[in-house]
């Protein structure tokens, strides 16, 4: 039986792997050199077809990566199994990274301790690490935005992520006629050009240029051809980059002025969430209405969830959120504990729950950290991009 097993074709053999879960493939590719070689040379797109099973197959990681001090890994939490994962990143040759988006299974990180803006995309599963181009022109803290097009159906394909990623605004180099100036620019990059260059693809006003460059964090969310970025300080606002015709624009918060802290997640492919709290109203999740200036509020976070994750106190400026399609994720840090809410089915019920915080893997302890969490989807197909 076993010899009937080690010469299977490869196509069949990475067609049979297509209906493993991560966890399981992990375990498959460690049992010969052939299933080793199939699981790293054909592209393993899951094939479920119970579609309560692909529901849950299909659900993203959450990803934590501890901040300083720590040893190079991460952490990873299955929701299938509600179980966490070490990752180790000793093949990364950098390590003080923080993360901008998610690509797939890739992750858009940049590097920390570099003055100007440097990225590089990773795949924690698959140990694949690549730096970016650098840019057309040198900028220190600009908004970086990301967005997706659809996976071509080619299998072969599948493995080349199709993705855009912009920077704008940020603070030029000091040349020798003067200081550092704010740039009014954003530039383009483009997964499936060849010339693997940037471009310079418009302007902006230069207020705009300071308020991405001084209040904007990096990570951002793209819904349809808009990108939204949100200020990093009160009073809460969000700034807005129409792709289809190049114009900036801006957005107010709801409760702009008493969130203790604010959040945009990506509630779906065409619903923009925004996820705040208030020392009195508690957690609340906002979408934007139709009209693209309101928002409405469909949904709060569960008291006794809430004051689990605040430890019984009711501050919720220590509270970090990442959210995609389907999945919104509140936490602290990698010991504490999360707050989750999914959507369920096909008729858009969300449901909250608890999720244990990151205390021991396989036995062993691990320690409490600060850490920037981000949603995954994970694979251990290598991507052609690398």
């Amino acid at each position: 039986m076993s010899m009937m097993w080690n010469n299977l074709p490869f196509d069949l053999l990475s067609n049979i792997f297509s209906f493993l879960s991560p966890d399981s493939l992990a375990i498959a590719r460690t049992v010969c050199r052939n299933w080793h070689a199939c699981s790293n040379s054909y592209p393993l797109i899951p094939r479920i077809t119970n579609c309560a099973t692909k529901c849950k197959a299909l659900q993203p990681w959450f990803l934590a990566l501890p901040i300083r001090n720590h040893r190079p890994c991460c952490y990873a939490h299955n929701p299938v199994t509600n179980n966490w994962h070490e990752l180790p990143l000793e093949f990364s040759p950098v390590s003080l990274v923080k993360p901008i988006a998610t690509i797939g299974s890739l992750i858009l990180l940049r590097i920390t301790n570099s003055t100007t803006l440097q990225l590089v995309l990773c795949n924690p599963f698959t140990r694949q690490f690549r730096y970016l181009p650098n840019l057309n022109m040198s900028r220190t803290n600009p908004a970086v935005g990301v967005t997706l097009s659809e996976y071509p159906k080619n299998d072969v394909l599948f493995q080349f992520p199709c993705f855009r990623i912009y920077v704008a605004g940020g603070m030029s180099e000091a040349s020798s006629q003067g200081g550092a100036t704010y740039n009014p620019t954003s530039e383009m990059y483009d997964s499936t050009k060849n010339n693997e260059n940037w471009e310079i693809v418009g302007s902006m006003p230069v207020e705009f240029s300071v308020r991405l460059t001084v209040w904007t964090p990096n990570e951002n969310v793209n819904i349809k051809e808009k990108l939204y970025w949100i200020t990093s300080a009160r009073a809460y606002s969000v700034m807005g980059f129409d792709i289809s015709n190049n114009t900036w624009f801006q957005l107010g918060v709801p409760m702009a002025e008493r969130l203790e802290f604010a959040t945009l997640v990506r509630r779906s492919h065409e619903n923009l969430g925004l996820v705040g709290g208030t020392c009195d109203g508690g957690g609340c999740i906002w979408e934007l209405n139709d009209d693209g200036e309101t928002w409405w509020l469909v949904d709060k976070v569960p008291i006794e969830l809430g004051l689990r994750l605040l430890s019984g106190q009711r501050n919720w400026d220590s509270v970090k959120c990442v959210g995609s399609d389907g999945v919104i994720c509140l936490y602290r840090d990698l010991g504490s504990g999360m707050v989750v809410s999914r959507r369920i089915g096909e008729k858009g019920k969300w449901e909250w729950n608890w999720v244990e915080g990151c205390g021991y893997v396989k036995g062993k302890q691990v320690h409490n950290c600060s850490i920037r969490g981000t949603l995954i989807h994970p694979t251990l197909a290598s991507s052609v991009i690398f």
